[in-house]
């Protein structure tokens, strides 16, 4: 049997997605009809000047773009739009069962309602699985530049109205200037309700705050979480316990979190034994796809084949899929490595 490429061996592996963000995730056309309709906005209205607008100079930079696209997203129609879109740029991929990020406050703040936004994301939660056949799950996460008080109305707003689907309540935004353990009660309020907590942390700043969303927030899975390479201990810590860290490697060069590809801290973690997912983040704002991160860590991390694989089943382990869903995948994924020449 002859041997595939490597992009069509990626391309055919059944995988899954756990770190990808629903408004980061729009394409580039879907931006220009929004930012057409909305051209007040300040959003480019052409498409060599929005990939230029995505020109990241930093981590703070692509926080102000993110937020001027995500103000473009008013009506709940869009938030329908999207995740439909999401879904079906995803079953591309052969990407099974999804983890989508939505940011609730920052959609309740630009006026959709409470109830609206839950019943657009049912709705396109539903008419994406029949469509693409791709299974969605939500994590509701915090806009940490907005505080504490976001915090408590995302909360309130997941207790009151999270949708079926719902499994994690985190936090993104900046880390700098945004303590983790302020948010401890928050999280508590999630866990309480059953939801697992994935925070951001360690993307931009130091080991410690990753050791704060652990300590201070329960996390489970750390969102990045790059930093930890520079701490024996942390590392030693997450290997033991078991905690993934969702990696974005395209994602971390495009903020300038990394300098280059190749300087990024993915093996040295791989080798302290630390559980690790591969995911695109924003894709369309860093021109990625999970396709592509799993094409890096072959090229630029050196995995083998039956390695991608190994990543592929990870992220299948630590998702928070239930367990039909977790052995239909684990079973295709097997399937699809015997069929695979030697």
């Amino acid at each position: 049997m002859k041997t595939i490429a490597l992009t069509d061996f990626v391309a055919a592996l059944p995988k899954a997605e756990l770190h990808v963000h629903l408004v980061g995730s729009a394409s580039v056309d879907t931006v220009l009809e929004l930012s057409r309709s909305h051209p007040e906005l300040g959003v480019p209205t052409g498409e060599e000047a929005l990939r230029a607008f995505y020109d990241f100079t930093d981590f703070a930079h692509f926080i102000e773009v993110y937020i001027a696209v995500n103000a473009l997203v008013r009506r709940p129609e869009d938030v329908y739009a999207l995740v439909v879109g999401v879904a079906r740029d995803l079953a591309v991929q052969q990407v099974r069962y999804a983890e989508l990020t939505v940011t609730p406050d920052s959609h309740l703040l630009l006026g959709i309602a409470p109830a609206a936004l839950a019943e657009a994301l049912t709705a396109a939660r539903d008419d994406a699985g029949a469509a693409s056949g791709v299974e969605l799950a939500w994590i509701f996460d915090i806009p940490g530049e907005l505080g504490l008080d976001s915090g408590e109305r995302t909360i309130d707003w997941v207790e009151a109205h999270a949708p079926e689907g719902t499994v994690g309540f985190g936090l993104g935004g900046p880390e700098i200037g945004v303590p983790r353990p302020q948010f401890a009660d928050v999280f508590a309020r999630a866990r309480a309700i059953g939801l697992h907590s994935v925070p951001h942390a360690g993307e931009t700043t130091g080991p410690q705050t990753i050791w704060d969303a652990i300590q201070s927030l329960g996390a489970e899975r750390i969102g990045h979480g790059i930093a930890a390479a520079d701490d024996p201990t942390l590392m030693a810590h997450l290997a033991e316990h078991q905690i993934a860290l969702e990696i974005c490697p395209t994602s971390n060069l495009r903020t300038r979190a990394v300098p280059a590809l190749p300087e990024h801290p993915f093996v040295r973690l791989r080798e302290a034994g630390v559980p690790m997912t591969l995911n695109s983040d924003d894709p369309g704002m860093f021109a990625t796809t999970l396709n592509d991160e799993y094409l890096v860590a072959s090229q630029v991390f050196g995995l083998s084949r039956v390695e991608l694989v190994g990543l592929a089943r990870t992220a299948i382990d630590v998702s928070f899929a239930g367990e039909q869903t977790k052995s239909a995948l684990r079973e295709e994924l097997e399937s699809f490595l015997a069929a695979q020449p030697t």
